[in-house]
């Protein structure tokens, strides 16, 4: 069971913020910086780098504040017995994360649900709602708590997941963040005219150690990533639209219908055509 008391993200301070609770809390606070942090550890001070996680397990010390610049954070302090939280292999230590992005979203998320739980915990206690057909009545809605409950303790899972894949793993490549970045740019817009140069000026690396890193971090080579992602979008618009061969040639960043079908076949032995009418079978 989880029980989440304050979380919050983008937490803006000044440059000589610090936090300093000797006793802790009787919870869990976990704490992923933005930006550079300072944190005692053992009583002594060390700065670390954005992108860093802690977990203060409940009634241990903590001390954090910014590196002599504005500091930023995510947080959320919570009560857990899952074996997830209580067994997390790294507690009251500092550690890097390979992935903020991803983590930072799930503090959103995590966020925004917590603020439905309260606003209907307050919208119960505090306020008489009219039936939905009473003249001149606000609008009705229910919160399902147990759905939000639900949610937010598998948004909390999966976050204890994500960050304890950091202790598992040693990152490939000083660039890890920034190859995890390219790879979501090329599967959220295929269709736009990538190649190894211009990736590769992105990463501020040459073309051909982009090639070496992006291979190794993710067994296929970067063009063929692009390829991959867009015949998954071709396939999607074959299925799920009227748009004729070229059109969807087009909108995969095809620009010769012809080069689209072969590469279509070679991943798939089928032409376009064929695919969409095996679909609809």
């Amino acid at each position: 069971m989880n029980q989440i008391s304050f979380v919050g993200y983008d937490g803006y301070h000044n440059h000589d913020f610090i936090y300093n609770v000797p006793n802790g809390f009787n919870c869990y606070l976990l704490i992923l910086t933005a930006t550079p942090a300072v944190f005692k550890i053992n009583n002594t001070l060390k700065e670390y780098p954005a992108h860093t996680a802690i977990l203060y397990p409940p009634n241990h010390a903590i001390y954090y504040g910014a590196a002599n610049e504005e500091y930023q954070n995510d947080w959320i302090r919570f009560s857990s017995n899952e074996s997830y939280v209580t067994n997390f292999p790294l507690q009251a230590v500092p550690f890097s994360v390979s992935d903020p992005e991803y983590c930072h979203n799930i503090f959103q998320l995590l966020t925004w649900e917590t603020s439905q739980l309260i606003g209907s915990s307050r919208l119960e206690n505090n306020t008489r709602i009219s039936p939905p057909d009473a003249e001149n009545s606000l609008p009705y809605f229910h919160i399902d708590s147990k759905k939000h409950e639900f949610i937010i303790s598998n948004l909390l899972h999966l976050l204890l997941d994500k960050l304890s894949e950091n202790l598992s793993t040693t990152p490939d490549t000083c660039h890890d963040r920034e190859l995890l970045t390219l790879r979501r740019q090329i599967a959220n817009n295929p269709q736009l005219p990538w190649n190894i140069a211009s990736m590769a000026k992105q990463l501020h690396v040459s073309s051909g150690y982009l090639q070496l890193i992006y291979k190794k971090k993710f067994n296929i080579s970067c063009m063929d990533d692009v390829i991959q992602y867009r015949l998954m979008k071709a396939k999607d618009l074959l299925q799920h639209t009227q748009k004729t061969i070229s059109e969807v040639a087009v909108q995969c960043g095809y620009h010769n219908t012809e080069h689209f079908c072969r590469q279509f076949y070679k991943r798939t032995d089928m032409t376009p055509g064929q695919y969409r009418k095996m679909s609809v079978e």
